[in-house]
């Protein structure tokens, strides 16, 4: 190595500018962090206000990627998987986190007493470990819950129970219906994809007591609970649905319920603080929320979701990456978007500390709701009968994406009136073995 010890025989004629000069260098290439992130509410916010991370870290500058969701996932998966480096930090759901942990694709997060890793809520927590070690950190979680006009069934003499059954929801749904006046009487997920309508349909057949595989991870989608829960939900969205349903995801309804439209809705929590917001819907006042349905067990009634925060395993800037993940995670970072932004607009779902802030339980009416949600799902526990896969709305098993996306163009193709609930589960069965074959787990 003849180049070290020529600069070790003359170490002198290194200048005290030349010196800063090459350290200044080394510095700003060493901590340029390449953010890939969602384009959703909470994380453009974050956008914002993380010039207050710099400020603190003049040595750190943040370099932000913003992608739409299934672009996001796209781009994210290819460069992990190929090891590229382009992310220094990446937005990955819960769906990824275990996976890619598993396969050491990810960095573990080493977290303070300062950060408080016992205040993330629990479910979140468990969902983002493996043998009890961080794989990602929680920016914002959810679940799911019913969202319903209380006015209009006051109207009716009705009462919603805290937490309804399905046919009690199907009684209701008959009650409110008046697309005469503009009305349907509930409005559920029809759109087809695995965070689409699979997010919503597999809680729902979670509840009627099936599952995605057995224990040899056969695919179950011909048995009865599979056919008793798609045929409720087609016979419900067709009676008391409104037009159109197959081509219904969250954003569609939400325009919906906002404009006074949907009688009750189940969906993700994070709906609410927009449905209850005066400037965004026009039935804010009237707004209420009780649990996600049920049937014949609570087990996986209702999803578990988070956006988190990871560091790509092949990252060469994993201090700076820490440091704004623990900065952008935090408890501070809670208080400092209720300083800009006000309580009503923290990002939820993540810690114990910020549900047992009194002024967010007055600015966020469905905090108490979304919490008991959030607590009461178990990703490894969430069918009745025993499954060999982690997730509550999805299976954390890598070809998850495939099938869920072509079950969910059967199911909407069945919803539509396309096809009928047997010929799309028949079909549903044949595309999921093949996958499952392919991946290797059974002959």
């Amino acid at each position: 190595m003849p180049h070290s010890t020529h600069a070790a025989a003359a170490p002198r004629r290194w200048t005290a500018a030349a010196l800063a000069l090459v350290l200044c260098a080394g510095a700003s290439a060493q901590t340029e962090l390449v953010i890939a992130t969602v384009n959703n509410g909470h994380m453009i916010e974050m956008q914002k206000l993380s010039r207050h991370f710099e400020q603190a870290h003049p040595d750190i500058k943040l370099k932000w990627v913003t992608l739409e969701e299934g672009v996001l996932r796209q781009r994210v998966t290819t460069d992990i998987a190929t090891r590229g480096g382009q992310f220094d930090v990446m937005t990955i759901g819960m769906y990824e986190a275990p996976i890619w942990g598993r396969k050491g694709w990810l960095q573990e997060l080493k977290t303070d007493a300062a950060y408080d890793v016992d205040d993330l809520l629990p479910a979140i927590r468990n969902g983002l470990s493996i043998d009890g070690k961080l794989y990602a950190a929680p920016f914002y979680g959810e679940s799911s819950m019913l969202m319903y006009r209380k006015d209009l069934l006051d109207k009716q003499g009705a009462q919603m129970p805290e937490r309804p059954t399905w046919p009690q929801v199907r009684a209701l749904a008959a009650k409110l219906h008046d697309p005469g006046n503009g009305v349907y009487g509930i409005c559920l997920r029809g759109k087809p994809g695995w965070g689409d309508n699979m997010a919503f349909l597999t809680t729902l057949v979670n509840t009627f007591g099936g599952q995605w595989f057995d224990m040899q991870w056969k695919p179950q989608l011909l048995s009865k609970p599979w056919k008793e829960a798609i045929s409720f939900y087609v016979d419900l969205l067709r009676n008391y649905g409104p037009p159109g349903s197959s081509a219904n995801s969250f954003n569609e309804i939400l325009a919906l319920t906002n404009s006074g439209k949907c009688g009750m809705w189940v969906d993700a929590t994070s709906a609410a603080s927009f449905v209850s917001d005066p400037k965004q819907s026009k039935v804010a006042g009237q707004m209420a929320f009780a649990r996600a349905p049920i049937m014949y067990t609570p087990k996986g009634a209702n999803w578990l979701w988070s956006w988190n925060l990871a560091i790509p395993a092949g990252s060469r800037k994993v201090d700076a990456a820490h440091k704004f993940i623990i900065w952008s995670t935090s408890k501070d970072y809670v208080q400092l978007v209720a300083k800009t932004n006000g309580w009503a607009n923290v990002p939820t779902g993540v810690r114990k500390s910020t549900y047992a802030n009194p002024e967010f339980q007055k600015a966020a009416r469905f905090a108490a709701a979304e919490k008991l949600a959030i607590d009461s799902a178990n990703p490894t526990d969430s069918t009745l009968p025993e499954s060999p896969y982690v997730g509550v709305q999805f299976a954390a098993i890598p070809e998850f994406q495939a099938i869920g996306i072509a079950v969910g163009q059967q199911m909407s193709a069945a919803l539509a009136g396309r096809t009928s609930v047997d010929a799309a589960l028949q079909a549903s069965q044949t595309l999921t073995e093949r996958e499952m074959k392919k991946g290797g787990y059974y002959k």
